[in-house]
């Protein structure tokens, strides 16, 4: 994350805002590139999810086989999707940065997901499912590392952006050696040439729905900005989600560590699993409207620092740190209705909220850009993150779980009461800190964090306390397994 923060800085100050807008509009614009997965994955993932909780290879490779031909065609087709994008995007775009500059860094930053899609996209579905996508986490976050000192090496010599992302794209080369090492190491029965089992992968297309969904809420705000507006307003656009967005990415790894029991549960234990599902949703609303609370609160005072010096757009806007915080949060708490709709397989069943959430998106958006900039696009997000977010609560809780949504709305209903209590008190307060220095920043930030992350969840348990009995069976016995082993140690010390 800290290193995260550091090279948009670098890159502001040594190439301007106009290379970071287009390095983060580059990003979203990749992003329906990769549609041509169609479905597969997140249908693979599905399809495995039985056949990995009962151990069954047969079946496992039978879908493996399937997964591994379609990802095959999708390398290939991505390839040449990445080729085109090269070609036109620097056309379509307000920018006064060279032709082949923009043509390069486009084909330079789409060629990891060519290698992605057709060398380990089908081992990555098979990581989550069986519960190992901690072995995806650290290794991106190696990786990730690595790639962000170079970066900022590279920077500080006064090195371009093709530069930089050739960097990039030279390091997920080493991460596809390594997870094809990992799989030959620790699953040799895998077996890419069984007969494959196209008919598992049947909710294909469906999924596909879903996920030209999720590519557009996530794409269509910068590509509309780059557009209409020009990369500079895009490099605005790309701090506030740069910012929300790490917080974003802390939470969806943290849902993603436990999906998989979820999935493997619901397949055996419909009752366990509603109980499971429940202690989950409780923990997540809590833990996500906490978070942004705290990011809410510090961003401005950290963007003021962050971008001093940078002249040729301002960065300071409270109107933007209010609409992304809604946004972070109608998106963040709907995941937990979204994880139950996935792992039960209802996708084509949900389709029509995906189409419908996209049109929304497009048409408010392309609206609202032409009346109110950035802010209209923000609104159209909005609008159709609302729709969304109520059709996953409704359908999740009443087809899924087979209850009624108010349980669900109620967890929303007191953390964002309390969202608003907190942030409504706490201003007096704020006024009198300065907020000056990163230091000072941090500071206040961790004991804001130390306060507020227990002060969610222990409201929100008064109010669910039937879930939170029940989430507490299942953390004590990990508690006492750390506590046995500090004590462990300790004598052995002694």
């Amino acid at each position: 994350i800290i290193l995260g923060v550091v090279i948009p800085r670098l890159v502001l100050v040594n190439l301007g805002s106009e290379n970071n807008g287009l390095l983060s509009s580059i990003t979203q614009v990749l992003g329906y590139a990769s549609l041509l997965e169609a479905g597969v994955g997140l249908a693979s993932l599905q399809a495995l999810y039985k056949p990995v909780a009962e151990h069954d290879e047969a079946s496992v490779n039978a879908i493996m086989s399937a997964t591994n031909l379609y990802y095959r065609r999708t390398g290939i087709a991505y390839l040449l999707t990445v080729i085109i994008l090269s070609a036109i995007y620097p056309v379509i775009i307000k920018s006064s940065l060279p032709y082949g500059t923009i043509t390069i860094v486009v084909l330079i930053s789409g060629l990891p997901g060519v290698v992605n899609y057709y060398f380990q996209g089908k081992y990555k579905i098979l990581l989550q499912a069986e519960g190992r996508t901690y072995i995806i986490t650290n290794l991106a976050t190696v990786i990730g590392i690595l790639t962000s000192i170079g970066k900022i090496l590279l920077l500080l010599l006064g090195f371009g952006v093709i530069a930089v992302q050739s960097l990039y794209l030279a390091l997920s080369l080493v991460q596809m050696i390594y997870i094809d090492y990992y799989i030959r190491k620790n699953y040799a029965w895998i077996d890419l040439t069984a007969a494959p089992a196209y008919d598992k992968l049947s909710q294909r297309n469906s999924v596909l729905a879903h996920q030209l969904s999720g590519t557009i809420f996530s794409s269509t705000d910068a590509v509309t900005l780059s557009i209409f507006c020009g990369l500079s307003v895009v490099s605005v656009y790309s701090m506030y989600a740069l910012l929300f967005g790490m917080v974003g990415t802390l939470l969806s790894n943290l849902a993603g560590s436990i999906t998989f029991v979820l999935g493997q549960e619901l397949g055996i234990n419909q009752k366990k699993y509603g109980k499971l599902q429940d202690s989950f949703e409780l923990v997540y609303i809590s833990l996500s409207f906490s978070l942004f609370f705290i990011a809410y609160t510090y961003i401005l005072p950290f963007l003021k620092i962050y971008t001093a010096g940078i002249t040729d757009i301002n960065y300071i806007d409270r109107a933007l740190s209010v609409l992304f915080v809604v946004i972070a949060l109608l998106e963040n708490s709907r995941l937990s209705s979204a994880k139950a709709i996935h792992v039960a397989g209802h996708f084509k069943q949900t389709q029509w909220h995906a189409w419908v959430e996209m049109a929304i998106n497009i048409i408010v958006s392309l609206i609202g850009v032409l009346a109110w900039g950035i802010y209209g696009v923000l609104i159209g997000t909005i609008a159709a993150l609302l729709f969304r977010a109520n059709a996953m609560i409704i359908y999740a809780n009443k087809k899924v779980l087979h209850r009624s949504p108010w349980k669900t709305y109620r967890r929303w209903l007191v953390n964002l009461a309390l969202f608003i209590a907190v942030t409504v008190l706490s201003k007096p307060l704020f006024a009198h800190i300065a907020l000056d220095t990163y230091p000072r920043i941090i500071l206040w930030a961790a004991i804001t964090s130390v306060v507020v992350i227990p002060l969610f969840f222990v409201v929100a348990s008064m109010f669910d306390r039937e879930t939170y009995r029940y989430a507490k069976t299942l953390v004590t016995p990990y508690l006492k397994q750390a506590r046995d082993k500090l004590k462990g140690r300790s004598r052995t010390h002694d």
